[in-house]
């Protein structure tokens, strides 16, 4: 059943009148000031209206006080949603819809929402509609009572509030911005990296800044970001005094807020053959502040000119109160940092020697990020008969700790090696050297032995990356090379065995050792670093330290690397290979009955390409001898090595090396004797011989002048592409890797010699 809508006096209106007649209606013209005041017109006082819509029917009754508000006349409105089309815009009149339909499907009681009208003159209004839903005996929704009023005011009100919320919530963003980009910067570098990146600036509401840090007294201006030119050079660098304005925010530790560009250079003359340079708006000079010095200040420029509010300025000190600590920190931090690298750098070495034949050089980076220092090292070491060692290695860690336990391995490892010591030798007595240190550390290292006469290379490893070698055509190979554990864990696990494996430097070519740092990121799997690697270094400069420098900026200091970097180049001089005496090294194994034969056989052959003629059976059986002896009385096989000496008389020196520490004696054999007589055979047919240490073991020597040939000619210099460094002497014979030690040793004292 349908109840009609209340007329415009109708008895609610009336109850509602007599029940406030005690109050006086007041400003209305013509009114007593102690007239009643109906309830229309109160509402109409306060812009406010009634409407009663019958929902079966689809009509909608506004009284006078609701047509005011819709800026409608009553001929305008017959009662139906077409005649308010002219007012409510579609978009608002879907507002009001959803409003309702949403009440109704939940069943509230009420209703409410706030839309927009267009006035007849075209302006907008702000409206609020409120109604109560009235429910039949069944439940069912038919009538809807409510007021409407107009809101313009009560909405213009709010949005200040929202611009004041929303300010506020922009400040707040800001120093939480400018709080989270500046605690991640550790160093005074990323302080500035952070002030002048992108947003650097807008981060404190600026369109440019320019930081600028004590140093001894002086002022110095270390950043700029967002002004048209650099800080002239005279300004750069200035005294703490009143002519310029960071320098005189520091020196007074007050803030100077001005207003334009010619307020600044005003207050500040010196600036004004400058002041093309200067922006034309407001700008701020703050002191930086920390546990009560003055460590800075930092200027911020405006396009505009403009006032700054109270709140902007207590914005402006606050996050300048954040730049004051960061910097603070990140000073304390770089002179730690600089304690910690430089006490790492003078365990390193200092120079590197020169090598005769060839060309070395080193680079060292500590980490980009973080205080510590890592474990990372290279050393060179000079070694007899002008062989050349070379380390690089990795100490776990990456503390003081760590560089204090690597330049205790150093120095261990470079004695190791002077001692003449073969690589898989050097590498084991490292291990039991750190293994005995009181430290939990462990260390990968690669070790490599140098001959750069002949090109010879004996390579161990202890968990460390290989070498990489570029050959004069820029061909890149990684060579395959055995390896142990790192050094201290092979001893913990009983497993100290390094074995080592012979390459060949050719002339022109260049052998590389790196660390991990060189190749590794965070986030990429190593392949990918060491390809990076491989194709820096097949494009890289001819030039060793033009190389050098490449590799370092390419693959380490620009991705900004976590870990410290260690890098040793050694470049074989293209005449070297020229100026090399012919040599020839074999190996001998325990277990290999023939190996004598085949030795003989190849050194009939190299010594008839050298000419030796009438010495050549001489060294043939001495050889033979020397490699029984080294058989029959030790657990090890021989190496064997003859070389013709340059220079005149021409020489073949012709050494055999053992794993035994027992010294050769001569015995004084019986006629009837069958052994015994290997010294004596040696002293027969040498013209001088002798006996030295060679790293865990010994080797014996002999040297035989071979006489000119017929006619004088000195055939010296004859042929020298038998140099079989790196081989076996027969094409089926043992890996070279598999022998025991290097080839070489020190020059030792010499044993009972025959003129």
């Amino acid at each position: 059943m349908t109840t009609p809508p209340p007329g415009p006096s109708g008895a609610a209106d009336a109850s509602l009148t007599d029940g406030n007649r005690h109050q006086a209606a007041q400003g209305t013209p013509g009114a007593s000031r102690h007239e009643p005041v109906g309830l229309r017109e109160r509402l109409s006082l306060n812009r406010m209206g009634t409407f009663d819509r019958d929902l079966e029917r689809g009509v909608t009754h506004l009284d006078p006080g609701a047509l005011e508000v819709f800026d409608l006349r009553p001929d305008e409105y017959d009662g139906t949603p077409a005649s308010l089309a002219a007012r409510v815009p579609p978009d608002e009149g879907r507002r009001l819809d959803e409003a309702l339909s949403q009440a109704l499907e939940e069943g509230q009681p009420s209703y409410g929402a706030y839309f927009r009208i267009r006035c007849r003159d075209g302006t907008w209004r702000w409206t609020h509609a409120q109604g109560r839903i009235l429910l039949d005996d069944r439940g069912a929704p038919y009538r809807i009572i409510g007021i409407v009023r107009e809101a313009t005011s009560e909405l213009a009100d709010s949005a200040l509030l929202r611009s004041l919320q929303q300010e506020r919530q922009r400040q707040t963003v800001m120093v939480q911005q400018t709080t989270a980009a500046l605690a991640r910067a550790l160093s005074v570098r990323d302080v500035t990296r952070v002030l002048t990146g992108a947003g650097g600036a807008r981060r404190f509401g600026a369109d440019g800044l320019v930081l600028g840090l004590v140093e001894n007294d002086r002022f110095e201006v270390i950043a700029t970001a967002g002004l048209d030119g650099e800080v002239p050079e005279d300004m750069k660098n200035s005294r703490l005094d009143d002519t310029l304005p960071l320098a005189d925010a520091t020196r007074s530790r007050r803030p100077v807020f001005l207003s334009t560009r010619g307020e600044l250079v005003a207050r500040y003359p010196r600036l004004r053959p400058y002041a093309g340079l200067l922006p034309r708006g407001s700008a701020a000079f703050l002191p930086l502040i920390a546990q009560d010095a003055a460590v800075g200040a930092l200027g911020l420029f405006n396009a505009e000119p403009a006032v700054q509010s109270p709140e902007a300025r207590n914005l402006a000190l606050a996050l300048a109160g954040v730049v004051a600590q960061s910097v603070q920190r990140a000073t304390l931090f770089d002179q730690e940092r600089e304690i910690a690298t430089g006490l790492q750098e003078t365990m390193l070495p200092r120079r590197l020697p020169p090598l005769a034949g060839g060309a070395v050089t080193a680079r060292y980076h500590p980490a980009s990020i973080g205080r510590d220092v890592g474990g990372d090292w290279y050393d060179v070491i000079p070694l007899p008969q002008g062989r050349t060692g070379l380390v690089v290695g990795d100490v776990q860690g990456h503390d003081t700790h760590a560089a204090a336990v690597m330049g205790q391995l150093r120095i261990a490892l470079r004695a190791y090696a002077g001692e003449g010591h073969s690589p898989e030798t050097v590498l084991v007595r490292a291990s039991r050297f750190l293994a005995e240190l009181d430290t939990e550390r462990f260390a990968t290292c690669t070790y490599v032995q140098a001959d750069l006469e002949s090109g010879a290379l004996h390579v161990a490893r202890a968990g460390h990356l290989g070498p990489l070698i570029r050959n004069g055509s820029r061909h890149v190979d990684w060579p395959e090379v055995r390896g142990g554990l790192p050094l201290g864990l092979a001893t913990a696990f009983g497993q100290d065995h390094f074995p080592e494996t012979q390459l060949f430097l050719e002339p022109g070519s260049t052998l590389l050792l790196c660390t991990d740092g060189l190749v590794e990121q965070p986030g990429l799997d190593i392949s990918a670093g060491l390809d990076a690697l491989a194709s820096a270094v097949r494009t890289g400069p001819t030039d060793l330290e033009a190389l050098a420098d490449a590799l370092s900026d390419r693959l380490w200091d620009e991705p900004g690397s976590e870990d410290d970097m260690a890098l040793l180049l050694l470049h074989r001089l293209p005449s070297a290979g020229g100026t090399a005496p012919p040599r020839l090294r074999l190996h001998v194994h325990q277990a290999d009955p023939s190996g004598t034969a085949e030795v003989r056989s190849a050194l009939r052959r190299t010594l008839d390409q050298w000419r030796a003629g009438g010495v050549l059976h001489n060294v043939e059986v001495v050889a033979s001898e020397l490699i029984a002896n080294a058989l029959t009385h030790t657990e090890s096989g021989a190496l064997v090595s003859v070389e013709l000496l340059p220079g005149r008389p021409r020489r073949i020196r012709l050494e055999v090396e053992d794993r035994s520490s027992r010294w050769p004696r001569r015995r004084s054999p019986g006629e009837t004797a069958t052994s015994g007589r290997g010294l004596l055979l040696v002293e027969a047919l040498a013209d001088r011989w002798g006996a030295e240490p060679r790293g865990a073991g010994k080797a014996l020597w002999c040297e035989f002048v071979v006489p000119d040939e017929p006619g004088g000619a000195d055939r010296s210099d004859g042929p020298v592409g038998t140099d079989t460094a790196g081989g076996t002497g027969r094409p089926d014979g043992p890996d070279a890797g598999d022998r025991p030690g290097g080839s070489d040793g020190a020059d030792g004292a010499a044993g009972d010699r025959r003129g």
